[in-house]
């Protein structure tokens, strides 16, 4: 599937959204950092995401990875204001100024007309019953005031798990030397104050630019970027100055989790910093390719956990938690209708939103850590990356004329041959290319799998170890 991350530019946002005085002015551009999925064309809802176009290849020689993203590939956001998909890379702007007498008279009008007739009612429905009981005189009735107790929530509630887990999330900002811009989400994976998003949340600061994350309670701190992995999505910022009361979220298992399982995001949809929502796991390993819709940029593979929590842009690196408040996700894009909401021009959740499952987070994370590189499992093949339900067919020719099967490669190894088509890897269902790779990336360098293959309308399948590739490019 193909979808956007869910980014879009905005000023930078307060801790805690502030409550408004007055109607706001329509925003103008983008708004939030997280990537968005490009809009979803009318027609059946289970569409395969990758549209028609020009083959491109995978698994390419030094100098190609990772691959473009295929064509029709939704991004995280356009560059530039306006559009359907704004995000990350779209202007960074101050909110539009209030307009002379604005819409705050309609609210009021509102108001009164709803305060006159819930008064009318009120008064018409006092009198009957003073009229019915005369000199009744009248009781209420209050709930017993047991003071601090009223307000506790146990630990399993959805307001037990977001009050341990939201002083541990941050809203990252990041901005270019340009001045352009975004806001996105992260959380806290170490003491030693390294914290963990999408590469397109900090995207924009990786050359030089600024970066600053800051805790619900309003501490903000300078960061920097450690390493980030642009075909997971993953990226690893570290606080400067980092405080000594840090809480890690506790990472779960993935692989455990199941459909219909709750879950819980966090995030700052639009600016909103702080926001939790809820939903289910609606799906496993559902395969999602995302880029940032720019021309040279490289799309993301993911074998994505899907969940119906909503997700907007903004939502983009904050946790995905288990009912008992582990980090089992990263929210990283949704699948979006086309048009704007709250006059920005910019989808927002239709319920589809997807994580990077945290199984393959960790690894990448640690790698990024480790020696401020992302390394990545390979087959060495290049795969065509068009729309297809048959599989992942290996390409006559790779990349700049490169070999399609990497000589003494794992692939070559096992001998697989151009023009074989990839139609399970294990015990997963491989339908296409993009599919293929984000499998390929829930794997880790060395690991043995199983190969299964069609030539020539025979089937075969063959044990390959994966190889490996360091660097995005």
């Amino acid at each position: 599937m193909s979808t956007e991350n869910e980014g879009n530019a905005v000023p930078p946002a307060p801790s805690a959204p502030p409550v408004p005085v007055a109607s706001p002015a329509p925003p103008q551009g983008d708004a939030g950092a997280t990537a968005q999925l490009p809009p979803v064309p009318p027609g059946p809802p289970e569409q395969h995401p990758y549209g028609p176009g020009p083959t491109p290849s995978y698994g390419a020689p030094e100098g190609s990875w990772p691959p473009p993203p295929p064509a029709g590939t939704p991004g995280y956001g356009e560059a530039g204001t306006g559009g359907s998909g704004g995000g990350w890379g779209s202007s960074y702007q101050q909110p539009a100024p209030k307009p002379a007498g604005g819409g705050r008279g309609g609210l009021i009008a509102a108001v009164l007309v709803a305060a006159l007739v819930a008064g009318g009612l009120g008064g018409g429905l006092g009198y009957t019953l003073a009229k019915d009981n005369d000199g009744q005189g009248s009781t209420t009735v209050s709930a017993a005031d047991n003071g601090a107790s009223q307000v506790k929530r146990a630990p399993g509630t959805i307001a037990g798990v977001a009050s341990k887990a939201l002083p541990s999330t941050v809203t990252i900002e990041a901005e270019s030397n340009s001045g352009e811009g975004g806001t996105g989400t992260g959380f806290v994976f170490d003491t030693q104050g390294h914290i963990v998003t999408n590469n397109h949340v900090v995207a924009e600061a990786v050359d030089g630019g600024k970066l600053s994350a800051t805790f619900p309670d309003g501490r903000k701190y300078a960061a920097e970027v450690v390493g980030h992995a642009q075909g997971y999505d993953v990226a690893v910022i570290k606080l400067k100055n980092a405080p000594s009361d840090l809480k890690p979220l506790s990472l779960g298992d993935s692989d455990q989790v199941a459909v219909g399982d709750e879950t819980i995001a966090i995030g700052a949809p639009f600016g909103l910093s702080n926001t939790v929502t809820t939903g289910i796991i609606s799906a496993k390993n559902r395969p999602v390719a995302s880029s940032d819709g720019s021309s040279s940029s490289k799309a993301s593979y993911m074998s994505a956990l899907q969940t119906d929590a909503s997700i907007n842009p903004g939502n983009s690196g904050g946790p995905l938690l288990s009912a008992s408040g582990a980090v089992i996700g990263i929210n990283s894009a949704i699948q979006s209708t086309s048009g704007g909401s709250f006059g920005s021009g910019q989808s927002g959740s239709i319920g589809l939103g997807f994580a990077i499952p945290i199984n393959q987070a960790k690894y990448v994370a640690q790698q990024l850590i480790k020696s401020g590189k992302p390394v990545y499992a390979k087959i060495g093949a290049s795969v065509s990356l068009e729309e297809s339900t048959d599989g992942a067919k290996i390409t006559d020719q790779g990349t700049g004329g490169a070999d399609a099967v990497e000589p003494s490669g794992p692939a070559a190894k096992a001998g697989l041959k151009p023009g074989d088509v990839i139609t399970k890897l294990d015990d997963s269902v491989i339908d296409s290319g993009p599919t293929l790779i984000g499998e390929i990336w829930t794997h880790k360098p060395g690991d043995k799998v199983k190969v299964t293959y069609t030539r020539g309308g025979d089937q075969h399948t063959v044990d390959l170890t994966l190889g490996s590739r360091v660097g995005d490019s």
